[in-house]
C-alpha cells in the first residue's frame, strides 16, 4: 500500500505514485502539479469539476479500499503488447460502452495530460469529471482522479507477453470519494463498474479480431475501513455539481438570451449612424 500526505496534493511526490511503476523512467511520469488545468475543451464536452481541482490518491478517499483487476488474453501472434498499448492510447474512449465519453487532448494520452469525462449515470443523468495521465510508456499508462470524482485512486492499463499470449489488464485501486458515492457503490455501483471495464476490454479484444474473448475479473477489498474524517469530500462531489449544473440550464439559457437582447438594444441603428 502506498503512502500519502495530507499536506501535499496527490501526484506531488514519489509517495503518491503506484509502486508497480516506481522504478520506471522518470520522463514517463507527469510533472508535479498542485491543481489541474484544462487547456482544451473539445466541442460537445461538458467541462465541470476539473479545473482547479487537486488530484486524489486512495489515501484521500472515504470508502473501503478496493483493488479490481480485469484481464483478457489475446493470441500473441495477433497483436504485440506495444502495438496494443499504442492503439489503446490513441483511441482510448472509442472502446468505452456507448453513452460515455473520454475527451483527450489533441496530443492523446501523454504524461501530464488532463482529459474530460462525461459519463452516463443510472437514470439517464450525466456526470462531468476528468482524469490526469500520471504515467505512460510503451506497455502501460496510468490515470489518476481529481477531487469530486466517483472514486479517489489510480487506474492502470497494461499489456504483457505471457505463455505465448498478450495479456491485457485494467487494474483499479480506489476508494469511493465521499459517503454518497460509497452508498452508490454499495447499491450497484461496483457491478456497474465491473461491467464497464469488462465491456471495454471486450471491445478492445474485438478490435484485434478476437470477439467474445472472456474477461476475468478479480476483486479484493484491501482495507475494510471507511475514513470518516473524509466525509467533507462530498463538497466536491461531481455528481451533485453536475446535477445542479444541468438543472440550472434553463435559467442560464434565459439569462443569456436576455443579455443578448439587451446588448442588441444598445447598438446604434443604421439611421443613427
Amino acid at each position: 500500500m502506498t503512502k500519502g500526505s495530507d499536506d501535499k496534493p496527490a501526484g506531488s511526490n514519489d509517495d503518491d505514485k503506484p509502486a508497480a511503476a516506481a522504478n520506471r523512467d522518470a520522463a514517463n511520469w507527469a510533472k508535479t502539479v498542485s491543481r489541474l488545468k484544462v487547456s482544451q475543451v473539445p466541442e460537445g464536452a461538458m467541462n465541470l469539476n476539473v479545473d482547479g481541482r487537486q488530484l486524489t490518491s486512495p489515501i484521500q478517499g472515504f470508502g473501503k479500499m478496493w483493488q479490481k483487476t480485469y484481464e483478457v488474453r489475446l493470441p500473441g501472434e495477433r497483436v504485440a503488447p506495444t502495438e496494443l498499448i499504442a492503439t489503446w492510447r490513441q483511441h482510448f474512449g472509442e472502446f468505452w460502452p456507448p453513452g460515455n465519453y473520454f475527451y483527450a487532448p489533441l496530443t492523446g494520452i501523454e504524461p501530464g495530460d488532463v482529459a474530460l469525462l462525461n459519463m452516463r449515470m443510472p437514470g439517464g443523468s450525466k456526470l462531468s469529471t476528468g482524469v490526469m495521465v500520471l504515467y505512460a510508456d510503451e506497455e502501460s499508462f496510468t490515470l489518476m482522479t481529481p477531487q469530486g470524482h466517483m472514486f479517489a485512486g489510480w487506474i492502470t492499463f497494461s499489456a504483457a507477453q505471457h505463455d505465448g499470449a498478450t495479456v491485457v489488464q485494467t487494474q483499479v485501486l480506489m476508494r469511493a470519494s465521499d459517503p454518497i458515492f460509497e452508498l452508490a457503490m454499495m447499491m450497484g455501483g461496483h457491478g456497474q463498474e465491473d461491467r464497464f471495464w469488462g465491456r471495454t476490454l471486450g471491445n478492445l479484444a474485438a478490435h484485434f479480431g478476437h470477439p467474445g474473448a472472456a474477461v476475468d475479473t478479480k476483486v479484493v477489498c484491501v482495507d475494510k475501513r471507511r475514513q470518516w474524517s473524509r466525509w467533507r469530500n462530498v463538497w466536491h462531489s461531481s455528481a451533485i455539481r453536475s446535477t445542479i449544473y444541468l438543472l440550472d440550464a434553463p435559467v442560464r439559457g434565459a439569462r443569456d438570451l436576455a443579455h443578448r437582447q439587451r446588448a442588441g438594444k444598445g447598438r446604434p441603428s443604421s439611421v443613427d449612424r
